[in-house]
């Protein structure tokens, strides 16, 4: 007796696939593989904000040939003319779990200030979808904007820290940049986390640039016990080359209109002497020369801390003096898993805001002294910073949206 072969339709198939999906154990990670379509699409700056943007995205190595295409929007359906392509530039990543991925990245020039583009990448055969962006007004300009901060994404980042991001670009979707203060992810030199992360952010950051500094948790240990950055760091986020020469993956500034954003590798500031006098000095500097009304830092650990068993004194002696001398407005900071804002004691008249927040699940508890006029414990946040002249001001609210901290400060 001949023994019956069943074949299952594609409908079966797809069946069986939804369903091991959803029972699946729990231990079962999703890998987000690199593929021949552009993904982890994330715009930066690495020049002038008001006539460049510049694109990185990933791909698997099979793509030999990527390619950017831009024009002007101008809400017209012909997207086949009228658009200048651009070849990109390639490196290509040792990913841990084994296998090697391609990053690309191009940087787009000769754009008009205060100006709506669309673009896409591709290969010439897969491509993304078309993106938009804006173009800063002119450097210096007055012109009212916004942007957002976030704290510490860290843990749960597909699950729980989207729901912040998500918010977010929901409540203000025309922010111009997003700053990520440092542990954008747990584990340094984790592709899953990157793909939890890129996947929480989904194409926001296709269209609203990203500005990261580094925590300890972009860090890791290689083969030689040495504590290195993350290598998907340059990789993915292709920023200014204008820090210090050794630090020029994390360190940088962007001046947008009348603000000028520097970054700090705080990691190195705490962990080494000659890496914190190189960033100093670099930092004086770059103060001193500072054309822009509004001055704003980013960095990870806090100049002053929300608990008792942290407390970051080489930043505080050796940078905060840095800060007060020329005037800096805002420090925004993670780390510390919770919210605070504050000048700290005896800051003089013109001393930075100090705040520090928490965008991610993990919380920590507030048991410093009282160093801060406002603090918050066990909740998820978003900052939205609005910038008008001679106005700045800074909301934070909750992930449901509920606002809970604010205040504004005048030049």
């Amino acid at each position: 007796m001949k023994t019956k072969t069943h074949l299952l339709s594609p409908l079966c198939l797809v069946v069986l696939g939804a369903l091991f999906s959803l029972f699946a154990p729990a231990g079962f990670a999703q890998t987000f593989e690199s593929s021949a379509f552009p993904d982890r699409i994330t715009l930066t700056w690495s020049e002038n904000p008001s006539n460049t943007q510049t694109v990185t995205w990933r791909t698997n190595i099979s793509v030999k040939t990527p390619i950017a295409q831009i024009r002007k929007e101008d809400s017209s359906p012909a997207r086949d003319q009228d658009f200048r392509e651009y070849k990109a530039v390639t490196r290509t990543l040792a990913i841990p779990e084994g296998r090697d991925d391609r990053y690309h990245h191009v940087v787009f020039n000769g754009l008009s200030a205060s100006t709506a583009y669309i673009y896409r990448i591709g290969d010439g055969e897969n491509w993304s979808e078309w993106f938009q962006f804006w173009t800063a007004a002119a450097i210096g300009s007055a012109e009212s904007f916004s942007f957002i901060y976030l704290g510490d994404g860290q843990n749960d980042l597909k699950s729980q820290w989207s729901r912040a991001v998500r918010q977010a670009f929901r409540h203000q979707p025309d922010a111009r940049f997003i700053i990520h203060a440092g542990d954008l992810i747990n584990r340094g030199n984790t592709d899953s986390e990157w793909g939890e992360w890129h996947y929480g952010a989904s194409f926001i950051h296709s269209m609203i640039p990203a500005i990261p500094t580094p925590g300890n948790h972009e860090f890791y240990r290689n083969e030689n016990d040495e504590s290195l950055l993350d290598p998907h760091w340059a990789a993915q986020f292709t920023l200014p080359a204008n820090g210090p020469e050794s630090h020029r993956d994390a360190v940088f500034y962007i001046d947008y209109q009348n603000v000028r954003v520097i970054s700090l590798n705080s990691q190195l500031i705490v962990r080494e002497e000659d890496s914190r006098e190189v960033q100093a000095r670099w930092l004086e500097q770059v103060l001193a020369e500072n054309p822009q009304k509004w001055t704003v830092i980013t960095f990870h650990h806090p100049v002053y801390s929300t608990a008792k068993n942290r407390d970051n004194k080489t930043l505080r002696e050796r940078f905060k003096p840095i800060f007060d001398r020329y005037g800096v407005d805002l420090v925004l900071q993670g780390h510390d898993h919770t919210y605070a804002r504050g000048k700290g004691p005896d800051a003089p008249a013109n001393g930075p805001v100090y705040l520090v927040s928490v965008a991610g699940p993990k919380m920590y508890q507030s048991d410093s002294d009282r160093w801060m006029d406002v603090a918050l414990t066990q909740t998820q946040l978003y900052q939205v910073i609005h910038v008008s002249g001679g106005e700045l001001e800074l909301k934070t609210y909750k992930v449901s949206g509920e606002l809970v901290d604010s205040f504004k400060l005048v030049k």
